[in-house]
C-alpha cells in the first residue's frame, strides 16, 4: 500500500505526469506518479504507478466511466427535447387557434374545402412566417374566428404554397380572400392591423344568412386551369366541356292591318262557298240542257 506522508501535497505539472510532493518534508517515499490522460474525458482509465511496491502498482482504475457516459446520454436527450419545445413554441400561426380554423396542407385541400363548405362563409387566409404584419394581426382573427363560429377560415402559408399562391395571383401579405357558395369569390382585399375595419366590415356584410340557388362553386374556372397547369403541383383538373351555342333563329314580322295606313283601304276578296260554288254549276247545267 503506498503512503503518502504529509496530508499537504502539491500537484505539479511536466509532461503530462503529476507528483504529489510535501511541503513539510524533503525526503518522501514512497512517490505516487499518475498518468493524467491527453482528453478531458473523465470516463477514460486513469494508470496509477507507485515507485515502491504496492497493490496499485501496474493497475488501472476507472472513474465512473459508465455513469458518465449515461448521464451524457440523458443530458443530449433532455436538451433534444428542449430544443423541440422551443421550435414549437416559435410557430406564433399555431397560437390561439379556434375550432373553425384550418391551416391547408396543399392545392387539392383548398378546393375541397371550398367546395364542401356549401353556403358557409370562407375566409381564406394567406400570410407567412415571416411577414411582421400577418404576426400582428394573427390575435385579433383568432378572436373574430371565435366570435363567428359559423364562418370557415382557412390559413395558407405562403412560404410552403409559392407555387399555388402564385397561380392564384397573391402577391402582396397578408391577404384575404371571402368565398360564399353559389357565389364564389364575392371579395379580396389586403388589409393590416391598423385597417382592421376592412375586414369587419366585409365579415358583417357577407356573413348574413342567405340561399345558394346553385351547386357550391369555390374557385373560379381560370384559377382551376392555372393550377391544374402548375406542374409544381400534383393537381390534376379536367375542364368542363364547353356546350355550342345554338344560333338563334330571328323571329318572323307579323304583318298587321293598321288604320293609320296612308291611302284608302282595298276590300278584302270574297271567297265562295262550296254551297254557292254547287248552285252556280246547277244553274250552268240547266242552261246548257235547255239549249
Amino acid at each position: 500500500m503506498a503512503k503518502i506522508i504529509s496530508n499537504d501535497c502539491k500537484l505539479s505539472d511536466r509532461n503530462n505526469y503529476g507528483a504529489f510532493a510535501s511541503n513539510k518534508s524533503e525526503n518522501l517515499s514512497p512517490v505516487m506518479m499518475i498518468k493524467m490522460p491527453n482528453s478531458s474525458n473523465l470516463g477514460s482509465n486513469l494508470t496509477v504507478r507507485s515507485s515502491a511496491d504496492g497493490d496499485f502498482f501496474g493497475r488501472r482504475l476507472t472513474l465512473g466511466g459508465q455513469e458518465s457516459r449515461v448521464s451524457t446520454q440523458l443530458a443530449a436527450a433532455s436538451g433534444a427535447k428542449m430544443s423541440i419545445g422551443i421550435g414549437k413554441s416559435l410557430r406564433w400561426w399555431d397560437k390561439g387557434i379556434q375550432p373553425n380554423m384550418k391551416e391547408i396542407t396543399g392545392a387539392e385541400d383548398l378546393v375541397e374545402s371550398l367546395l364542401n363548405a356549401g353556403d358557409k362563409l370562407v375566409v381564406v387566409d394567406f400570410f407567412s412566417p415571416g411577414c411582421g404584419g400577418c404576426k400582428a394581426l394573427h390575435p385579433k382573427l383568432c378572436q373574430l374566428a371565435e366570435m363567428n363560429p359559423d364562418v370557415q377560415f382557412l390559413q395558407v402559408n405562403y412560404e410552403e404554397h409559392k407555387s399555388m399562391c402564385y397561380s392564384l395571383n397573391v402577391h402582396v401579405l397578408p391577404f384575404f380572400r371571402f368565398y360564399r357558395g353559389a357565389e364564389g369569390r364575392v371579395c379580396s382585399f389586403s388589409c393590416t392591423n391598423a385597417t382592421i375595419k376592412k375586414f369587419k366590415d366585409a365579415l358583417a356584410k357577407y356573413k348574413l344568412d342567405r340561399c345558394s340557388l346553385g351547386p357550391t362553386k369555390g374557385l373560379e374556372e381560370k384559377e382551376l386551369v392555372a393550377l391544374g397547369a402548375n406542374r409544381d403541383l400534383s393537381f390534376v383538373y379536367d375542364p368542363k366541356p364547353e356546350c355550342p351555342e345554338k344560333e338563334a333563329v330571328p323571329p318572323v314580322p307579323a304583318v298587321a292591318a293598321s288604320s293609320s295606313l296612308s291611302g284608302p283601304s282595298l276590300p278584302l276578296p270574297r271567297v265562295a262557298s262550296t254551297l254557292e260554288m254547287k248552285e252556280d254549276n246547277k244553274d250552268k247545267t240547266l242552261v246548257s240542257s235547255g239549249r
